[in-house]
């Protein structure tokens, strides 16, 4: 790759991308929604690494090239719906030869058009957002209809004239759509639980592996970043992953692992409190002792002398 087509392209306004696009000036400056038709099959817009500095949702149809989202891949190929926040990095990898035959539709959004709106913070707490690997959504043919009717009440409304009730009502229209892919992706976590399962099993198999050496002495405790980069998927994919099987998030399984071991330190061992504060990774007994009581409800010197 030459250094020329690794350089990032920044589209700073909706208006930016309809022109790369190659398509009419947006109804609204904030937010539109593009048949993926209409779109000019010469751009080549992600062949270089993008980032813009709004919300994307999309469904699209005959996607055959991979897409790079963060650092890794995501399943463009094969998942239906996909989600990308603002000034995340994507770039296209593979031929261009079927753009021409790409479907779907794309919605997108800046974050001025709710700015005083509690969409604001509620939009950042949808981990769907923030995935920097594979995880389209994959849809039913009926929930597909339902997610393009609303697509289509977004557009309605972006194209009638603008008046004082345009704004919020665009604003209900998606947060009602967010409130359902919401409810699609956690069907998916539902129905991929085998898959899920496995990624219990390696959780707890890189846990006990890092808890059995001496990684916690020279490195700390592990964070819930070491876990997922170790799986090779995001933090909140994981923690959203774990929370449908176990009901505890990433750092609580990191959290009773790190209990686990030292429990086995205060009944196998002659090590002080002190020492095996410092063994587990952390750099003050107090932190060690806040957490092992609030955990077990008793300080650890009263849990290794209920053993004696």
């Amino acid at each position: 790759m030459n250094k020329k087509s690794s350089i990032l392209t920044v589209i700073e306004s909706i208006s930016v991308l309809h022109k790369i696009l190659g398509l009419e000036k947006p109804k609204h400056p904030l937010v539109s929604v593009i048949d993926l038709k209409k779109v000019n099959s010469d751009s080549k817009i992600y062949t270089n690494p993008i980032s813009h500095n709004f919300y994307s949702i999309s469904i699209k149809r005959n996607v055959k090239r991979k897409m790079k989202y963060g650092q890794q891949y995501y399943d463009f190929d094969e998942g239906v719906m996909s989600f990308m926040a603002p000034k995340q990095i994507m770039k296209s990898e593979g031929n261009i030869e079927n753009a021409s035959n790409l479907e779907g539709v794309l919605l997108i959004f800046h974050p001025d058009f709710f700015q005083k709106h509690p969409l604001r913070m509620k939009i950042k707490k949808y981990g769907f957002f923030s995935y920097s690997v594979n995880e389209a959504l994959h849809l039913s043919v009926d929930e597909e209809a339902m997610i393009l009717t609303m697509f289509d009440n977004i557009k309605k409304e972006i194209t009638l004239n603008i008046d004082v009730f345009t704004q919020d009502l665009i604003i209900s229209h998606i947060d009602l759509l967010l409130n359902y892919s919401n409810r699609f992706y956690n069907r998916q976590f539902i129905t991929r639980k085998a898959n899920n399962n496995n990624v219990l099993t390696q959780v707890e198999a890189l846990l006990n592996d890092y808890f059995d050496t001496e990684k916690p002495l020279e490195k700390g405790f592990p964070t819930v970043l070491y876990i997922s980069e170790s799986l090779n998927v995001s933090p909140n994919y994981l923690s959203d992953m774990l929370r449908q099987l176990t009901g505890m998030s990433t750092k609580q399984h990191i959290q009773n692992a790190l209990i686990d071991k030292a429990k086995e330190f205060l009944t196998t061992t002659e090590l002080s409190v002190s020492e095996i504060a410092y063994a587990l990774g952390f750099e003050y007994p107090q932190s060690f002792n806040k957490l092992f009581k609030r955990k077990t409800n008793q300080t650890p010197l009263r849990y290794k002398q209920s053993f004696n």
